[in-house]
């Protein structure tokens, strides 16, 4: 397949006017699909549903140490539910404390307490003449949101197939004491899907910040969203790594049921060293006098351990995996070869990342919009909703049914042409009609 840079522009205009019918083609269909966000499917949702009948009022919801779950009491989590967050992010039950429904609002209250209060005695942020976060990029949008309201000034660092430029945060937190945090969605990074490879979160773990107070913020969102039975991505366990390091208390890492069981309804989890869990509670302590125990429970009962999680996630494979490997597959078919975009294809997570000619990602976005097909708002996945070269989209394949995923492809295919033949008429000067 010729590329399009390699084309006359006689070849170029009569392409855009054949690719131009097409689109209106999908105009006079009225689509309305949405792949702006990774909400799990309702196929997905069914999957749980057998949660809602095993509590009842009949129910014994006493934990296994005697504990009455109706009652007040246990701040940090029931001990089963911790076992089982435990096994799911890989850790120490006594490393963990068990949250609401969502990590999101856990991680705000991180940002918030140590602006208000500082980390284990450290000045509080607000108190600092500039307080800065490391952000990679591509990224998690609702990341960077929590850091922009609290007015952090965001830096942005590339990401790598391997994970974040490693010499850059280095180089950074080291020389910059102002530089408290750094945000990573460490396997199935949103959105470009890539996991740290095990150098990266070594050099994670023996970091030499120039703050006391700096700590990686560790979003495991997608620790066993694998698509693939026999290709999945693992990742060093990161406390671990840590502690082997000498910097014990460098890293919280944070996980929830939302993309497992119901989103909105899960239970969220932070895992961290004692020291920093001590200073977490401090807090706590004035913030609740415990979470959702019936909940907890309920996700206990429901799942029974982590071998329980496991089958069940093999279930969500099932639905997920064909629409990602339909994206994949009209992308290769439509516009392998032509020199106009590049996209991952992960073993897991929620989304696809796609990148465009340099000042394409809004116009391909837009023009999908007025098609019927709602994606991320371009500049989405950088701080600040600013993407230097404007090339990256996030594609969200989850929600919409088979059938939908693939008319959405080939329709954003299209739209990626398009865009790319008005960028490539207009550097050379020609009107594009």
């Amino acid at each position: 397949m010729k590329k399009y840079s390699e084309m006359e522009l006689p070849e170029l205009h009569k392409l855009y006017e054949e690719l131009s019918l097409e689109y209106r083609d999908y105009q006079y269909r009225a689509l309305n699909l949405n792949m702006s966000r990774g909400k799990p499917s309702p196929e997905q949702l069914d999957l749980s549903m057998g949660m809602m009948d095993v509590l009842n009022s009949h129910a014994d919801l006493t934990c296994e140490d005697g504990l009455d779950c109706r009652n007040y009491g246990v701040l940090d989590g029931i001990p089963e539910a911790k076992e089982l967050l435990g096994d799911i992010m890989e850790v120490n039950p006594d490393n963990i404390i068990i949250y609401g429904n969502s990590s999101l609002n856990v991680m705000f209250d991180f940002i918030s307490r140590s602006m208000t209060h500082g980390v284990m005695g450290s000045t509080p942020w607000c108190k600092l003449p500039k307080v800065k976060f490391l952000c990679p990029v591509p990224g998690y949008d609702r990341h960077f949101a929590i850091t922009e309201y609290f007015g952090i000034e965001m830096i942005n660092v590339p990401m790598l197939p391997t994970g974040p430029d490693m010499d850059m945060v280095e180089k950074l937190v080291a020389e910059d004491d102002s530089i408290k945090g750094i945000w990573c969605v460490p396997k199935y990074s949103n959105p470009t899907g890539n996991s740290y490879d095990d150098e990266t979160v070594r050099r994670f773990a023996r970091l030499q910040p120039a703050a006391a107070d700096f700590r990686i913020y560790w979003d495991n969102a997608y620790t066993v969203h694998h698509l693939y039975d026999h290709h999945q991505d693992h990742l060093i366990e990161i406390l671990a790594e840590c502690k082997r390091a000498g910097n014990p208390d460098l890293v919280y890492k944070f996980a929830s049921t939302s993309k497992i069981s119901f989103p909105g309804s899960g239970i969220a989890a932070c895992a961290a060293s004692l020291n920093n869990l001590e200073d977490v509670r401090r807090q706590l302590k004035f913030q609740t006098i415990g979470h959702d125990k019936v909940n907890q429970l309920r996700h206990v009962r429901f799942f029974k351990d982590i071998h329980g999680v496991v089958e069940h996630m093999r279930l969500h494979a099932d639905i997920m995996r064909p629409k990602f490997e339909a994206v994949e597959h009209i992308f290769q078919e439509e516009l392998g070869g032509l020199d106009i975009g590049s996209w991952t294809c992960p073993n897991g997570g929620y989304f696809i990342s796609f990148d465009s000619l340099p000042g394409c990602a809004k116009a391909i976005v837009a023009k999908a919009k007025k098609a019927g097909v709602v994606l991320t708002p371009a500049g989405a996945t950088f701080p600040y909703g600013k993407d230097p070269e404007d090339r990256n989209i996030r594609i969200a394949p989850s929600y919409p049914s088979l059938d939908e995923i693939e008319t959405a492809a080939r329709l954003l295919a299209l739209c990626v042409k398009l865009v790319s033949i008005e960028k490539l008429l207009i550097e050379a000067g020609e009107a594009v009609c």
